[in-house]
């Protein structure tokens, strides 16, 4: 059998195990995050959030028919979908390294014969750099749920092989068909993330290397400069400025010309294609080559972009999930250029501290009205009395971090070496070669890390070298050694990628150079370009996914410098095969066997079941607030896809500052009526009350909400005041606002549990809580204005309480979610957390909640265990309690076993213990004392071995344990009261010998 043959044939197999590795691993349900938005959306052929990814929704939608009309298993095939497309880039990713690997024996020859020692060589690379990355921290975690980055990873993959393809072929007369492969691809490609671009660089300086007859520094410079260029035009011109180019025209045909919507699109479209057309005939009848091929490249990338053309499709449609509504060419051009995220300063802009100087007009926000384009809005920028050139200390928001992290006393100002510092301590030490470490080295746990010495550090499993950089490691506790997501690789993958980088700079120098270029703009320049700000919601290691498949491609050729120390002892068909062995050990067997249980998803249900009880929360017809990604995505998911509970308006109270979803919350969707908002959304649309101001006006007491609104929206410009822009717009007089209560509307439609009848107030009243009045909290004063009690109004427990626009003693809890009520009991000592109905919140959880399988799951993440604490504490404990405290200790006791079944039988943070008081305290009342006992122990254990955990780090580390340690010390006194209670002198002297042994810290503490 030929070289050719077997490498096919291996490559197809590490693909096939790949694919089988993520199958078995991946979630059979909806994520966190993302995915549920993905999944929803790629369902029904909705839009997702800016800048989109059409391509990956209609090929996850081809997948979603496998579930052949099962509507639970859509999101498991879906998942499939991310598990093929990973499994495919592990195959390219065998092919690229073997290709590599193959030059050093043979350069460009397709028909040389190899040696076998050579074969074991080159295939033995292929196999361990494509299994190491197969079995990778990042790269696992993507490749089982359906997010773009599976996707991404092998339009990246495709793509650099292709160009090595090309490189061997280059001399033939067809070659150049590759190149356009490769440009079709990478439009392909932006349909499902940009990341891919990023390979461009690379490629530019491959065909430079194949093509000159010399190599130079000046060379390789104007190669390069070449491929970023590209890269430019690609990431700018074309995928912004086509578009940019097309809504002016278009609003030159309309306004103009008096046209109707989308003729300018048109014509632009036709002149662009004509133009493309005649460059063709131009660069063929004159044997322009370069051009010729320049142009049909740049045709296949925008017939690959037009995949674009779906999101503009349907957004007329007007789908369920349509975000920010892109049905014209200025919105579609907004929704490509992520406006609604803002922009980061990149090569200037202001420090922290800077204070505005000067406002000044940068442009036009356009938005269709009638038959025509109007402005809007301007768009406007300010200047500041402190600028840098490379500004990475920016955000005024983080002050209090940069200068914690800085060490910069209040009211000093940074310099350029505090922006450097931040720039190379924190954006490339903290958010990318952390990242690196966690692939390569090994991972402290999953946790998110914001540099403490306890979450989220890489490790190597090396104690002495860890201890030095942690601290603590010879007292780790029990949890910390048994957690799934402690991986240790003892620095063994990195090594053999470095000894592979090494070989190939040695061996392969323009090779290596090109490798190197891969991995630094699919790393590092991404750092440079993001330029994020610290304390990010989540860890953004997949977003340098290329950067590690750049470092597995040497760790693949690590193996022939292993082949070739080992030829100095043995023959080298042994020295092949002991490399390849060696290696297989040190990076796949190491990697998978460390990463297999934490990366094992395939038990987790909570996403899914979160969702589920949100909405089980929720009485018939409900309005439902979310706030967060992890709220709201999963929602839409069970109602989009599963169909459950579509009777129930979810409204994202984040999304719903936008013109664009507040108008969509005014339809009916599904099984649930229109938002009674009963606002006219020509009051409302883009630029138009965007924001209304507090100015106090004096007015003494409360004033009617109708009221309010009626000036808010009013016309008269008695209503309004003069904004610094020298716009004009509303105000809000008072803060102070009321509603009178229909009692007849309460009672009738069931708002209040019976036995709450009689404490229904006449009116109720409250304080606003912003400096403004933004969209959404317009929205919620016009459904409380205009609902009357017919639709019951609830927020998700874990909204902010911020966005509850003052209301938040009117809510009680039945759940996961907090309803309205205009009830005295919340007035009294003017409550500032929900209280519960305990009999509603006992009948959900007994008949109605699903709790994701974390009492039997092997592995949770913390997305998942976060949420233990909130169970134990108010779900079951402050339930059990109320139910005790109303005579109901059947009921109580009923509750706390459904507890104990449904909670894992472990900790996972210290406020995890501290949660479970009340449950515990509800369990010795009920009689439960041999399971309460039980817990009191395993949480106890938990407590005194992290304490001297963190107390051991704190001996030559700063204590940043601080939140933690006091949890512990609350957890510790709340326990000795509930066991002195309960009479549990056994356990009650445990938790005393813990208590004296950090008398010295309660003491501090007080």
């Amino acid at each position: 059998m030929n070289y050719s043959k077997i490498n096919n044939l291996l490559g197809w197999l590490c693909g096939i195990i790949a694919t089988l590795v993520y199958v078995l691993t991946l979630e059979k349900t909806t994520s966190w995050w993302d995915t549920g938005e993905f999944i929803a959306s790629a369902y029904k052929m909705q839009i997702v959030h800016q800048p989109g990814a059409p391509l990956f929704l209609m090929i996850q939608n081809l997948f979603s028919n496998l579930a052949m009309g099962d509507t639970s298993r859509i999101a498991y095939w879906m998942n499939v979908g991310s598990a093929v497309c990973s499994g495919l880039t592990i195959t390219f990713l065998f092919w690229t390294i073997t290709a590599l690997a193959k030059k050093s024996y043979v350069s460009f020859s397709r028909t040389a014969e190899l040696s076998k020692s050579a074969l074991i060589n080159i295939l033995g690379a292929g196999v361990v750099g494509a299994l190491a990355y197969t079995f990778s921290d990042t790269f696992w975690f993507s490749a089982v749920e359906s997010e773009v980055y599976a996707m991404s990873s092998l339009c990246t993959a495709v793509v650099f092989w292709a160009i090595l393809k090309w490189e061997v072929r280059a001399d033939e007369p067809d070659a150049d068909r590759w190149l356009i492969f490769i440009a079709y691809v990478m439009g392909l490609s932006i349909g499902v993330h940009l990341l891919n671009l990023l390979v461009i660089p690379a490629i530019a300086l491959v065909i430079y290397f194949r093509k000159t007859s010399k190599v130079t520094s000046a060379g390789v410079f104007k190669a390069l400069l070449i491929g970023v260029i590209v890269l430019a035009i690609v990431l700018w011109g074309v995928i912004q400025y086509f578009i940019k180019f097309a809504a002016f025209t278009d609003l030159f045909f309309v306004n103009t010309l008096g046209m109707g919507f989308g003729s300018g699109v048109t014509f632009f479209a036709i002149l662009l294609t004509s133009g493309l057309v005649f460059g063709l005939w131009f660069s063929r009848k004159y044997a322009k080559r370069i051009l010729h091929i320049s142009l049909i490249s740049l045709a296949f990338i925008i017939f690959g972009y037009s995949s674009f053309t779906m999101i503009s499709i349907r957004a007329k449609a007007n789908p369920t999930l349509n975000n920010s509504d892109p049905d014209n060419v200025f919105s579609f051009l907004s929704y490509l250029n992520r406006e609604q995220y803002g922009d980061e300063p990149l090569f200037k802009g202001r420090y922290f501290d800077a204070k505005a100087t000067d406002i000044f007009e940068t442009g036009n926000v356009y938005r269709k009205d009638g038959n025509r384009y109007v402005v809007a809005k301007k768009k406007y920028d300010y200047t500041f009395d402190k600028v840098t050139l490379f500004p990475r200390i920016y955000s005024e928001k983080h002050e209090s971090f940069y200068r914690d992290y800085l060490k910069l006393p209040a009211g000093q100002s940074p310099t350029m070496a505090d922006n450097l510092k931040f720039f190379f301590g924190y954006q490339i030490g903290h958010m990318y070669s952390r990242y690196l470490m966690w692939n390569f080295v090994g991972r402290q746990n999953d946790q998110q890390g914001h540099g403490s010495f306890t979450e989220g550090n890489w490790i190597s499993g090396i104690t002495p070298i860890d201890n030095l950089l942690w601290g603590g490691q010879y007292d780790l506790p029990t949890s910390e050694k048994n957690n799934p997501s402690r991986n240790t690789y003892f620095f063994l993958p990195l090594i053999l990628g470095i000894l592979g980088a090494v070989w190939q700079f040695k061996k392969q120098n323009r090779d290596a150079t090109v490798v190197a270029l891969l991995f630094f703009f699919t790393g590092l320049a991404i750092v440079l370009y993001l330029n994020q700000t610290p304390l990010q919601p989540r860890e953004r290691d997949y977003a340098y996914a290329g950067s590690f498949y750049a470092f597995c491609i040497w760790i693949g050729l690590g193996v022939l410098w292993i082949s070739e120390l080992l030829t100095k002892k043995i023959n080298v068909k042994n020295a092949a095969i002991g490399a390849t062995a060696l290696s297989v050990v040190c990076g796949p067997v190491l990697l998978a066997s460390q990463n297999w249980d934490d990366h094992d998803r395939s038990e987790k249900f909570l996403a899914r079941d979160m969702a589920k009880n949100y909405l089980e929360s929720c009485a018939p017809n409900a309005i439902l607030f979310s706030y967060g990604d992890n709220d709201t995505y999963p929602l839409w998911y069970v109602q989009e896809v599963e169909g459950f509970r579509t009777d129930v308006r979810v409204v994202n109270l984040s999304l719903l500052g936008a013109d664009w979803y507040m108008k969509q919350m005014m339809l009916k969707v599904n099984n649930a009526d229109a938002l009674p908002i009963n606002i006219d959304p020509e009051k409302i649309k883009d630029g138009v009350r965007d924001v209304i101001y507090y100015n106090d006006y004096k007015i003494p007491g409360h004033v009617d909400i109708q009221a309010l609104l009626e000036v808010m929206l009013s016309d008269n410009p008695q209503n309004k005041v003069q904004l610094q822009s020298g716009e004009w717009g509303n105000i809000l007089p008072t803060k102070n606002m009321q509603y009178a209560v229909d009692k007849a509307a309460v009672i009738a439609n069931k708002v209040v549990p019976k036995e709450w009848e009689d404490a229904i107030v006449d009116t109720m009243r409250w304080t606003f809580s912003n400096s403004y009045v933004s969209r959404a909290d317009l929205s919620i004063m016009a459904i409380l204005a205009n609902n009357n009690w017919k639709r019951p109004v609830y927020f998700t427990t874990t909204t902010p309480e911020e966005n509850f626009i003052g209301l938040g003693k009117y809510l009680v809890t039945e759940g996961f979610a907090s309803r309205l009520m205009p009830i005295a009991i919340a007035e009294e000592g003017d409550a500032t957390q929900p209280i519960a109905d305990v009999e509603g919140t006992y009948n959900n959880v007994i008949n109605k909640f699903k709790w994701g399988n974390i009492a039997n799951s092997k592995y949770l993440d913390p997305d998942t265990y976060r949420y233990i604490s909130m169970y134990s504490g108010s779900i079951f404990g402050e339930t059990a309690q109320g139910l005790l405290s109303i005579g109901k200790t059947a009921e109580a006791k009923k509750l706390v076993l459904n507890a104990y079944e449904n909670l894992p039988k472990k900790c996972y943070g210290m406020s995890d213990v501290y949660g479970y008081s009340t449950l515990l305290d509800a369990m010795y009342k009920v009689g439960e004392t041999e399971k309460a006992n039980e817990i009191v122990k395993r949480n106890m254990d938990y407590v005194r071995e992290h304490m001297a955990y963190y107390m051991a780090i704190a001996k030559t580390k700063p204590n940043l344990e601080y939140r933690n340690m006091r949890f512990g010390l609350a957890s510790i006194q709340n326990y000795q009261r509930i066991l002195t209670d309960a009479k549990q002198t056994a356990q009650l002297a445990e938790v005393d010998k813990i208590f004296e042994t950090y008398r010295s810290l309660f003491e501090t503490s007080n």
